[in-house]
Parts: C-alpha cells; structure tokens; sequence
C-alpha cells in the first residue's frame, strides 16, 4: 500500500484546490470550493470569510470531509484523494505559527502574515486530518477489483 500512500501525497501536492464538504445546521451537505495547504500530511489550512456558509457550518460541526483531484485529468486514469478531518478556525494565539506552516511553500502573493490577514476578509482555517483514502479504478493493474473503490492510507 505504499504506492497508493505516494499516489496520496503527490495528489495533494499537484493541487491547491479541493472540494470541502461541510454539512448545515439542518443536516444538508455543503460543498465549496477552497485554495488549501497542507502541513506535515496531516494539517490542512485554507482562507476563508468567517461569514461564509461553509465556515458557520464549519463553527457550528466541525467535521468535514473534501476530495482534492486534477479535474482536468483523462477520466480513465483520474485520480481522487478523499480526506475527512475535524477543522476549526486557527485560534489568534496560534495565528503566527499557523501562517508560517500553512504558506511555506506558497508564492508571496498568496502568502499571508497575522498583519496582512488584519487587512482582509478571511481568517484562517485548519483542519486536522482523521482519514486519508485514495480513488481506486476498478481496471487499476495492480489494485484493480473491478470495481471503483476507495482505499484508506496513511501519509
């Protein structure tokens, strides 16, 4: 399973963008589209409007779930990385280490401080990862069972 645990960490790394799925306070499922970082595989951030529908959501039931995948890729070989986690807005005490970790590896016009982050609607948002699963083709060579499935894995 170490190839389906890679395949994870490279999905990841290719995207900066993943569906995150939060759910409302009248049991509805939410989806939105997020710009995210992820830490040490197991931390995602993202930015976002406190006041949006998914960061209540996110305030009010902090387990989420998202998909991060090349939406461009050929749909025979796409591949998926589903996440679940508990997510939270990162508290004021923990903003200048969270921002250091969570835009490392970003370019400076995505890159924010505790200082610019003053400047702008959106606060910061971390979500600890629980679960990691990887899309599994049903015709994959190797991991293949005839049908679709996912496979959970440790980053």
């Amino acid at each position: 399973m170490d190839d389906l645990a890679a395949l994870a960490r490279h999905q990841l790394a290719a995207n900066r963008f993943l569906v995150l799925g939060t759910v409302d306070p009248d049991g509805r499922p939410r989806v939105s589209p997020v710009w995210f970082s992820l830490v040490d595989h197991r931390d995602l951030y993202w930015l976002s409007a406190p006041e949006a529908h998914h960061s209540c959501n996110v305030a009010s039931r902090p387990e989420i779930s998202a998909v991060a995948y090349d939406s461009a890729g050929d749909p025979a070989t796409g591949q998926a990385v589903y996440l679940e986690a508990t997510a939270e807005r990162v508290p004021d005490d923990e903003l200048d280490a969270a921002c250091t970790a969570a835009f490392a590896d970003v370019d400076d016009a995505l890159s924010f401080t505790p200082t610019t982050l003053e400047e702008q609607p959106f606060v910061l948002y971390r979500a600890r990862l629980t679960r990691v699963e990887v899309h599994v083709r049903g015709s994959d060579p190797e991991h293949g069972t005839g049908i679709d499935r996912r496979v959970a894995v440790e980053l």
